[in-house]
């Protein structure tokens, strides 16, 4: 797509058609690679006979799954989101809220619980994409605290700061409820939910959709004079991040039977973003790489010290000045130095 002087938009971010098609489908590497990614997550439990070690690779791969949304937002919009945990927390208790009156099946409670995050940022996402910057970021803290205090207060229906149990059916989806509640069985779960999100962003950024978006990212100006609406694509990638997100909260929500207003918090947000930059969020695999690096991390700064923030901070402050593109970046530097090498 380009404008009436055969330039294209957004310094060359929007490419000619036929070089899109051609980038649209992924080669046989990638499937391959796809294959391989599947097979790792059913051959890791095999290999892991702890419960504690695969609960908590089970906790780092759903944080990835939450970090990888917040990671798309970046990449797609340029934009940083301090309130996503207000759709990973809204996710799980409208799963709990819905089997708590047995409005619908347990299987369309899960359905509904992602659509209605998805829905409710798409339709903040007209208002507040508009606005840049800064003051994005805190309107997205603001919209996730407003929620966090709505459910805290609202105790006879939440059931406030105790939060509440989730009235789990015996079966879902045809299979036994234990299985999602198993650490074994859950980390192939998260673990397959994961490799397809990344696999299918990576699909979708691809597509003319992709395209179009990082050129409103790269320069939202000149896409506007050209004649296309960025309002609506933007408010669509804040509204998939969402939706990303409302997947890892319901995840969460199936692996521990209870949700509290803490899964609404600032401050899992907080760490979510964390992860993503760490990671490198220009990478669609990145953030999720971030999420363990920084599970593990958390564990180990926690059994060294009461100042783990602290570290983290550190480690934090490092990888944003030393490591632009995060350890995901640095990391795919090393290999294609160590194939130069090799090929030398």
């Amino acid at each position: 797509m380009s404008d009436a002087s055969g330039g294209t938009v957004g310094g060359g971010v929007l490419r000619n058609e036929a070089a899109l098609a051609q980038a649209r489908f992924p080669g046989r590497a990638a499937w391959i690679l796809l294959a391989l990614l599947l097979a790792l997550g059913f051959g890791l439990p095999a290999l892991v006979s702890s419960v504690l070690m695969m609960t908590l690779l089970t906790q780092a791969v759903i944080s990835g799954v939450l970090a990888t949304g917040v990671g798309f937002l970046v990449k797609q919009n340029g934009a940083v989101s301090f309130g996503h945990a207000a759709y990973y927390g809204l996710s799980g208790y409208t799963i709990t809220l819905l089997l708590k009156y047995g409005v619908v099946p347990a299987e369309a409670a899960i359905v509904i619980a992602l659509l209605v995050p998805a829905a409710l940022a798409f339709l903040l996402g007209l208002v507040i994409v508009r606005i840049p910057g800064v003051a994005f970021s805190m309107l997205t803290l603001a919209v996730g605290q407003a929620l966090y205090e709505f459910v805290v207060k609202a105790r006879h229906v939440a059931g406030g700061d105790d939060g509440l149990a989730i009235a789990l059916p015996p079966s879902l989806f045809g299979t036994s409820i234990r299985t999602f509640q198993d650490p074994h069985s859950m980390f192939v779960i998260c673990w397959i939910v994961l490799v397809l999100v990344v696999f299918g962003l990576f699909l979708l950024v691809r597509s003319p959709f992709g395209q179009l978006t990082e050129a409103i990212r790269e320069n939202e100006e000149r896409a506007r004079f050209v004649g296309y609406q960025t309002v609506v694509p933007r408010s669509l990638v804040y509204a998939l991040s969402a939706l990303i997100a409302a997947l890892a909260g319901a995840l969460f929500a199936l692996s521990i039977g209870f949700v509290s207003p803490d899964v609404l918090h600032w401050s899992l947000s907080g760490p979510a973003l964390i992860m993503a930059i760490i990671g490198g969020p220009k990478l669609l695999w990145g953030p999720a790489f971030g999420a363990v690096i920084f599970f593990f991390l958390k564990n180990l700064a926690g059994d060294l010290t009461e100042h783990w923030q602290a570290m983290i901070g550190v480690i934090l402050i490092l990888v944003t000045v030393l490591l632009p593109t995060g350890l995901a970046g640095a990391l795919l530097r090393g290999g294609q130095r160590l194939r130069d090498k090799a090929a030398a």
